[in-house]
């Protein structure tokens, strides 16, 4: 009589551990109604047109092509215009002897244009027309008062210019500026190829990552199958009186073991599901309801390492290594500006101008300096010598410190990298010999597994020393 109500006690925890398996894989499945399988290059390529890091440093070049333009600024022509009005009273004054002078009211207008700028090789220039307009009143004798004078009109062309011999020849603010500005440039692009490759193995990380959860969800729901067969095997012994219901405990032990397993190894897929789309996509809430399948699988492919080569490779085209030698560059611009500016300043100045005079009309002026009447020019040279210089001196000091930190710095990188490499060739060596020492592992568990259940059939063994080896089993799975 107690075998049926054995049969129908089976039966109805069969169907509570199927209904248990389905709750769990419901936890993730109702969240997601659509599956895409995709490859890792898909992943990739989603990657490089959607991933939010990716996009963040694709302004940088941008922005430090757009800093290069404005530093050619410097060299852009500046219009000037200027307008000013002078107003001068003098009142008569007591005579001495017999000269008197007389009241006067002056007025003078100025009006000015110009252009001036710098060039590359430190070359500055101004180019100007200016005409000064001057009006008044004096004192006539013979008039008894103040009275209006002619206008005096005073027009001029000229050119100024110097170029420094010392001092800003080779370099100055300017040029320092964009060569250091075109070195940004270089950086923001390798900043952004690194950003790349960071990205690109995060994805395949991600992706094989989330291939291992996939597999980690299969073990660890066979697993709890075999652990449900073990305790309906054992309720069948204790009915029959063939074994202690103390065993039949820890079968049943087992198997909420393996539902607690099942249920974290579901967290860690529904995880890994999220790391990847956060990689792949910039809408993370759009592929709520999105599964991705990925094609592949796991497969250990060997390879063959060449620790010179890698290490060579990762000196020449590591952009983070680019970038600190990219750095090393700007030091040295730095210092050759400050090495210039440690030079007393030496210039070249000259000068160039027409002008013209006339009382009544403007006209005769201008023709004045149209026939080139009225002709100046002026050269010579400027000399300014600091006497002790030692903001230069210690400016040019600290910039070569600098240097040497910096210097340091990159062979410290170097260093770095060459231990990295090292530590990856022998990580990856390390883990194929390990993915066939597990492979046979896991053959071993097996079989281990299986000898034991025959012995418990046989009475020669406990479910504790089953389920153990179950238990093992699992992890060498895993």
């Amino acid at each position: 009589m107690k075998k049926p109500q054995a049969l129908f006690n089976m039966t109805m925890r069969s169907l509570v551990v199927a209904c248990s398996i389905c709750a769990t894989g419901l936890i993730v499945t109702a969240q997601s109604g659509l599956k895409e399988t995709v490859s890792l290059d898909d992943c990739i390529q989603y990657a490089l047109e959607k991933n939010l890091e990716i996009r963040i440093a694709r302004y940088m070049p941008q922005i430090a092509r757009m800093t290069l333009s404005g530093d050619y600024g410097a060299y852009d022509p500046a219009f000037r215009t200027e307008y000013q009005q002078n107003f001068r009273a003098s009142p008569g004054l007591a005579g001495i002897g017999e000269f008197v002078p007389p009241a006067t009211e002056t007025v003078t207008e100025n009006y000015r244009l110009g252009v001036g700028g710098l060039l590359p090789t430190g070359f500055q220039y101004d180019i100007f027309a200016n005409l000064n307009q001057q009006s008044g009143r004096a004192f006539n004798q013979a008039a008894g008062g103040l009275i209006d004078r002619p206008d005096f009109f005073a027009p001029s062309l000229g050119l100024t210019m110097s170029q420094p011999l010392l001092r800003n020849l080779w370099i100055d603010s300017a040029r320092l500026a964009i060569t250091l500005s075109k070195r940004n440039f270089d950086q923001s692009e390798m900043d952004l190829r690194f950003q790349v490759i960071q990205t690109a193995t995060a994805v395949t990380v991600a992706y094989y990552d989330l291939i291992a959860a996939m597999e980690n969800v299969r073990v660890q729901r066979t697993a709890m199958e075999l652990a449900t067969r073990a305790w309906n095997e054992n309720t069948m012994r204790v009915q029959v009186g063939a074994m202690a219901p103390l065993e039949e405990k820890q079968a049943e032990a087992q198997v909420k073991r393996s539902e607690a397993d099942l249920i974290t190894a579901r967290q860690q897929l529904a995880v890994a599901q999220n790391t990847l789309k956060r990689l792949i996509h910039d809408d993370f809430g759009g592929l709520d309801d999105m599964e991705f399948v990925p094609l592949d699988s796991l497969m250990a492919i060997p390879e063959t390492f060449d620790k010179s080569d890698s290490w060579h490779k990762g000196l020449t085209l590591r952009p983070d290594l680019i970038n600190a030698q990219t750095e090393l560059e700007k030091q040295d611009i730095r210092v050759r500006f400050a090495r210039n500016q440690f030079f007393p300043q030496l210039d070249l100045i000259g000068s160039y101008g027409l002008s013209g005079f006339n009382e009544g009309e403007l006209s005769p002026a201008l023709r004045q300096i149209e026939d080139r009447q009225y002709q100046n020019y002026s050269f010579g040279i400027r000399l300014n010598v600091p006497l002790t210089n030692r903001r230069a001196r210690a400016e040019l000091r600290n910039q070569k410190l600098q240097g040497e930190r910096l210097l340091l710095n990159y062979k410290r990188l170097e260093q770095d990298v060459m231990v990295e490499i090292d530590n990856s060739i022998r990580a990856a060596q390390a883990a194929l010999e390990r993915v066939g020492a597990t492979t046979a592992a896991r053959e071993y568990a097996f079989q281990a597994w299986e000898a034991e259940k025959v012995k418990l059939e046989k009475g020669r063994s406990t479910t504790f020393v089953v389920l153990q080896l179950q238990r093992d089993l699992t992890a060498a799975e895993s």
